[in-house]
């Protein structure tokens, strides 16, 4: 019994070693070396300082800047979550609306038109970094009156970050929303 616990307690140990600290270690080496920006989060840094990542929404308030989804979480940035509400959910279809009232309310020119479905629905985690190109070019003009810049340059610069599906294949045409402000901030510093 002795040399079967004594077995049995080797075992554990090197299994331990081999796969719950040498595995993870070469998996870390390895992305290291070949992926190292995905392997450190993506971040975007702005004259050596890290201003975000491009995995995770950055909140921009006000209107001179782009804005992404809206969050089923609020605007509490220490959580992510969804609604958990069905599509038949009254409770939903009120949020969509009072949304989509608030558009309205600071957007005039919406009143009455049919607007991209991430302009109004939130995301299932409240905090996706894209959003869809109608959404941008739909937010371009009013960006450019909040800047007091021609709206050609903010849509180009829109034109300019719409990413394809992956592999031309897999998911939707995007639009980073960082990475369009960034572009957009240094658009405006460039003139």
């Amino acid at each position: 019994m002795r040399q079967y616990l004594g077995s049995a307690v080797r075992f554990t140990i090197v299994t331990w070693l081999l796969f719950g600290l040498g595995y993870p270690l070469l998996e870390v080496g390895i992305n290291q070396v070949l992926f190292p920006g995905p392997a450190n989060g993506s971040l975007v840094r702005l004259h050596g300082q890290v201003v975000g990542s491009r995995l995770i929404e950055q909140r921009f308030t006000g209107a001179a800047w782009f804005h992404g989804r809206p969050s089923a979480v609020h605007d509490d940035p220490r959580s992510s979550g969804g609604s958990n509400l069905g599509p038949l959910s009254s409770k939903l279809f009120r949020h969509l609306m009072e949304r989509r009232q608030r558009l309205e309310r600071r957007h005039p020119s919406l009143v009455g038109k049919r607007l991209p479905a991430d302009m109004i629905t939130s995301s299932g985690s409240g905090l996706d970094p894209d959003i869809s190109p109608a959404t941008a070019y739909l937010q371009a003009p009013w960006v450019a009156r909040a800047r007091g810049i021609p709206v050609a340059i903010v849509r180009r610069l829109v034109t300019s970050h719409i990413r394809g599906p992956w592999l031309g294949l897999f998911g939707n045409a995007r639009v980073n929303v960082l990475m369009l402000n960034l572009a957009l901030q240094n658009a405006e510093h460039g003139r």
